[in-house]
């Protein structure tokens, strides 16, 4: 063997120590890191990605920084881990800090390693899934930080709608950084390990003399029922990243795709007598959404979205004979299953999502209207409600919609009616599509004529029945050509499947603009 032989071995000898070294990491660091109860990045990642298929990028980058003792201290990878690798054989890309070093806090090479890994997601058309647990910002390293953290926020709104941008949170979040996770598509959180917050603990009992934990202030149970800054909630890491696996298994790559088809034994035909018993034929009876969703869909799997936060809406990703569909219902087991602020905010967030996404959307209406009173005008259900009105007027994805029982006034025309697009609209025979309940029309109708008559409850009775014969019996808005059709709820899943299939090559633009501007 010759000597350059021997010097190349040697060099590769150095380099796999070094790799190898890298991989490791810090034992001490490690024990603490698991002292925490909190996996190390490269165990996270190892969860995330298909075994084997993770491909790391920049393994040995260091920061250059030189003040406060970082001289002396230039850990290879800078604490994060950047790459790509496959989840369920398609090719998805990461980065995890690293809070083994430097609290897995952003300095300006750090960044650069997140910047070039977001870049390359975008161009390659693939999801972007973070793996965070950072202190924010490297202090020592001063605004360069502040930069990089520029530099990630305006990527995350470049990637916006092109493609999935998933955040998960398995550590502190506080400051600025706490923007990145807010600028993606869905915020995943593991309870007691993860927070997020603008102004920590020590500041607000500071300013404002509030004494509140970490986990009162930003914990996932606050994010996920209180804030709606979290998608979802879990308890230990391990089972919080085996459902980012699963909402990856549902999602398209990029803007320019279908979402993945899968074959479904699910019989695409099967009707569904359970509905019958499920949903009550009196308008003000309550049940709970969730069941119905559960028996439309293939094997009832559904992969519900904010399932803690404004209940009296329900978002849910399922599939229907193996395609992917959003589904947005009421929910009259939760206020009556009434629009809200909290509610209007977050159907509109799933709808542009779905419609980025070009997955069709199945809207279920049981609505009984706006919730009403001073708290809500005063804090902008005007502008807020009218969200969710701009996102279904301004999706092109295939829209069907079925009104269960009720659908009454503004509320009716704002979930998805035929008069605001959509492509095909439907309803059981127990249907109400009215301005308002008989009842409160008699009211206003009649009031002059019902406070003069001698016997008011008789007059008023007789007028609520009138008015519910003459403009609300079930097949009013289908003689006014309101809705398609009303069909037999045991056929739902059937009419909903074949309705699907005709829509799956629709084809629609907006007008030509830079972009629209949405209510806020």
């Amino acid at each position: 063997m010759s000597s350059a032989d021997d010097t190349m071995l040697s060099r590769l000898r150095t380099l796999t120590e070094l790799k190898e070294s890298v991989h490791t990491g810090d034992p001490a660091a490690t024990d603490a890191q698991h002292a925490r109860g909190k996996l190390t990045a490269r165990e996270r990642i190892e969860l995330l990605l298909d075994k084997t298929s993770f491909t790391e990028v920049e393994p040995l980058r260091r920061h250059r920084a030189s003040g406060f003792g970082l001289a002396d201290n230039r850990p290879h990878s800078d604490g994060v881990i950047t790459g790509w690798g496959t989840v369920h054989g398609r090719t998805v890309f990461v980065y995890a800090h690293d809070f083994r070093m430097f609290g897995g806090a952003l300095g300006e090479a750090h960044a650069h390693k997140i910047h070039k890994v977001m870049d390359l997601a975008q161009s390659a058309g693939c999801p972007l899934v973070s793996l965070n647990d950072g202190a924010g910002a490297r202090i020592q390293e001063g605004v360069s930080a502040l930069a990089g953290y520029g530099g990630i926020f305006r990527r995350n709104t470049r990637s916006s709608g092109v493609i999935p941008q998933i955040s998960v949170m398995l550590g502190p979040c506080a400051g600025g950084a706490a923007y990145s996770p807010a600028l993606s598509d869905f915020v995943f959180m593991v309870r007691d390990v993860a927070q997020m917050f603008i102004t920590g603990p020590d500041v607000v009992r500071t300013v404002t003399s509030e004494d509140i934990t970490h986990n009162g202030l930003g914990g996932a149970d606050v994010h996920a029922s209180l804030s709606g800054v979290s998608h979802f909630a879990y308890d230990d890491e391990a089972s919080c990243i085996e459902d980012v696996r699963y909402l990856l298994s549902l999602l398209p790559s990029n803007n320019r795709e279908l979402p993945p088809r899968v074959p479904s034994s699910d019989p695409a035909d099967r009707e569904n007598p359970a509905l019958l018993d499920l949903v009550p034929a009196e308008p003000e009876r309550s049940y709970d959404m969730h069941a119905v969703i559960e028996e439309i869909v293939d094997d009832g799997d559904c992969f519900e979205v904010h399932s803690g936060w404004a209940t009296n809406i329900v978002c849910t990703l399922a599939r229907l004979d193996g395609q992917v569909v959003g589904i947005v219902a009421n929910n009259p087991g939760s206020l009556a299953g009434v629009l809200d602020i909290e509610a209007s905010e977050k159907g509109a967030r799933f709808v542009q999502f779905c419609d980025a996404f070009n997955i069709p959307l199945v809207t279920l209406v049981d609505v009984p209207g706006f919730l009403p009173g001073v708290d809500q005008e005063h804090n902008g259900i005007i502008r807020r409600g009218a969200k969710l009105l701009y996102a279904y007027c301004n999706a092109t994805v295939p829209r069907i919609s079925l009104v269960l029982r009720k659908a009454y006034g503004g509320a009716y025309i704002v979930m998805d009616s035929r008069s605001v697009g959509a492509d095909l609209s439907y309803a059981w025979p127990a249907n109400e599509i009215a301005v308002m309940g008989a009842e409160g029309a008699a009211n206003v109708i009649f009031r002059r004529e019902i406070k003069a008559a001698q016997d008011p409850q008789a007059v008023r009775e007789q007028r609520i029945e009138e008015y519910r014969e003459r403009l609300m019996h079930p097949y009013y808005a289908a003689e006014h050509g309101l809705v398609d059709d009303i069909i037999d709820p045991c056929r739902t899943r059937a009419v909903l499947i074949r309705s699907l299939d005709m829509l799956r090559t629709k084809h629609a633009e907006l007008p030509g603009r830079k972009h629209g501007n949405p209510p806020q």
